[in-house]
């Protein structure tokens, strides 16, 4: 099985329909697999072959896509590279995946030791490539699970381990998640995350069911603006971040979104505000996703319910869920076993069987299940606060402080203490124009109004940024 050639066989009778569009520039179905082809070729020229791990270091655009899908193509392996990343982090990469080779565009890295890629199939930008040498191969077992993608993990928690997925595992998660989104030829995808974290599910889904992709991303949130009144998408995926700006922005008005019949919110939980005031402005409920590399999109909130909103939804029929280790309010470790599940962990290697416990992946994250079979994501384990016995969920803390009038954004985390195990505290980013003086006592008796006393952070700190991955996820 190969994705690429999955993706060939499905868009035959797309192939004179846009796939991608990037400000005026559209390519074709046709055009688009012409154009991988040429790649691979010029590819397998350098001496890329099958099993081989091809760093891809490219901002999004359509060569991106036209890159991975090369690569694919030769059944070598994806292994995506953020260029927000820096040189150093870039090389953990190179060195943690064992790469064979670096495919980067012109001056995202340093062209030492590489040279041009000459190959009609790109589009916009000059790549090189860079052949690495490897010192020791990887385990025989890497060689039995037909490997398409590795994905070095965001760094939330500061480990990074490279995710491996095979071919089949894409083509199950693709359909698996396909059962929630319902993507269809007519959809017009308007797409604005970075592809380095969020291609397989989507973009890859997206070119499976011949939609057409519109790229966003560049001039946010002017570009969006403009490919909404332009291309009248019909669906959005997409972080709080960018609602939270569509929202507030001036320049798009309600009646612009009437064509959009799903808005997917990903990348980090939801804050109700944003949600709040995106169904003020435009009349539609966001649909919150919780996606997992490791698994893939289990969970999608098709409620349309305002009364869901904190939660994430039911789960989907290809998977299963359980919580173990439930405390008296009913927390505990959420747990998910279905399709497309990861094939291992590259470095150090760890085999599936490994990893999940009969099957069951431990996510990290801990929740809650209503009787109506909705999950609501409380916190992940490891960054559960505990003060004297009691645990205080940062995201929740969050979320109210987030409401506060003059607050922009917030991060609570624990500082320990010899007498009562950790103390909540919190970073605060105040809006333009707040002044701390006056409004930090304001702050401090909301969060007395809206929390137990003892989940009230013992001290706010006013900071000009908060630390994030380059996903965009906050550092914990």
């Amino acid at each position: 099985m190969n994705v690429f050639q999955s993706i060939k066989q499905d868009t035959i009778k797309f192939i004179e329909k846009p796939a991608v569009i990037e400000g005026n520039y559209s390519i074709s179905y046709g055009q688009l697999i012409s154009s991988a082809e040429l790649i691979a070729s010029s590819l397998k020229k350098e001496g890329v072959n099958r099993f081989d791990r091809v760093g891809l270091l490219c901002s999004d655009s359509i060569d991106y896509i036209a890159a991975s899908l090369a690569i694919l193509s030769l059944s070598a392996v994806v292994v995506p590279i953020s260029t927000d990343q820096t040189e150093d982090e870039v090389n953990t990469i190179l060195d943690s995946i064992k790469v064979n080779f670096l495919l980067f565009e012109k001056g995202s890295y340093n062209k030492e030791d590489s040279h041009g890629v000459l190959s009609e199939g790109f589009h916009k930008k000059e790549f090189h490539i860079k052949k690495k040498t490897i010192k020791k191969a990887p385990c025989d077992e890497y060689y039995k699970i037909n490997p398409a993608f590795i994905r070095f993990s965001s760094g939330t928690t500061g480990i990074s381990k490279g995710i491996i997925l095979s071919h089949e595992a894409i083509i199950e998660r693709t359909d698996a998640a396909d059962k929630g989104l319902k993507i269809t030829s007519e959809d017009i995808v308007l797409w604005v995350l970075s592809m380095s974290f969020h291609f397989v599910v989507t973009i890859l889904l997206f070119l499976r069911r011949g939609t057409t992709i519109v790229l966003c991303g560049h001039r946010f949130p002017e570009t969006l603006i403009e490919n909404i009144i332009k291309y009248n998408g019909t669906f959005i995926y997409a972080s709080p971040f960018h609602y939270n700006l569509l929202a507030s922005s001036n320049l798009l008005a309600a009646g612009f979104l009437k064509n959009i019949r799903m808005a997917i919110s990903t990348a980090m939980k939801l804050p109700a505000s944003t949600a709040d005031e995106f169904y003020s402005k435009f009349g539609i409920e966001l649909t919150e996703a919780y996606g997992i590399i490791e698994v893939g999109l289990p969970f999608i909130n098709l409620s349309n319910n305002k009364n869901k909103r904190r939660s994430v939804g039911k789960i989907l029929p290809d998977y299963e869920l359980t919580i173990f280790n439930k405390d008296k309010d009913e927390i505990g470790e959420i747990h998910i076993k279905g399709k497309g599940m990861l094939e291992a962990y590259f470095s150090p290697w760890q085999s599936r069987n490994n990893i999940l416990k009969e099957g069951w992946f431990n996510t990290g994250d801990l929740g809650r299940i209503d009787k109506e079979g909705f999950l609501t994501i409380v916190g992940r384990s490891k960054d559960v606060i505990n003060f004297v016995g009691m645990k205080i969920f940062p995201y929740e803390v969050e979320s109210v402080i987030n409401r506060f009038s003059g607050v922009k954004e917030s991060y609570v985390y624990g500082e320990d203490h010899p007498r009562y195990g950790q103390l909540p505290m919190a970073n605060v980013i105040l809006k333009e124009g707040v002044d701390k003086f006056l409004v930090l006592d304001d702050l401090r008796r909301f969060c007395y109004q809206k929390l137990a006393q003892y989940k009230v952070p013992k001290d706010f700190e006013c900071v000009s940024q908060i630390p994030k991955t380059v996903s965009g996820k906050i550092k914990r």
